[in-house]
């Protein structure tokens, strides 16, 4: 069984929409599925450092000020035979939508707060999105 950790980004903008990727069918992990945007955390690499890393490599976006909300183990799912320790972190932008650029994945888009789940969303981020 694989053991590895994932950093993830909840970034937040002034009228409170939620950056999220719709994740393509290539994606080993939640293909198809709505996330936050994050990846793997690198050898050598805090979880905030790669929090920051994969946001600017998926969105093309800073980060300001992060801060932890939340770690643990990816929700258990049928079939999925990883080990996964997420940590999140969340932060606020003044990015439009326009700024985003698509770096992975089918889109990199605000949703409204109020719409968030209303899509298929990954385990991980509907776990988070859930605290919020």
């Amino acid at each position: 069984m694989a053991i590895y950790d994932v950093a993830l980004v909840l970034l937040v903008d002034p009228c409170g929409a939620v950056l999220m990727q719709h994740r393509d069918d290539h994606a080993p992990i939640s293909p198809n599925q709505w996330s936050l945007p994050g990846g793997h955390i690198e050898p050598g690499e805090s979880p905030e450092q790669a929090a920051r890393r994969e946001l600017l490599e998926e969105t093309g976006l800073s980060a300001g000020e992060l801060h932890l909300l939340w770690s643990g183990p990816r929700p258990y799912e049928a079939g999925f035979e990883h080990t996964v320790t997420v940590h999140v972190f969340r932060g606020t932008t003044t990015a439009r939508q326009e700024d985003v650029v698509l770096g992975e994945g089918q889109a990199m888009v605000f949703v409204p707060r109020e719409e968030v789940f209303d899509r298929e969303l990954a385990a991980s981020s509907a776990l988070v999105l859930s605290m919020i």
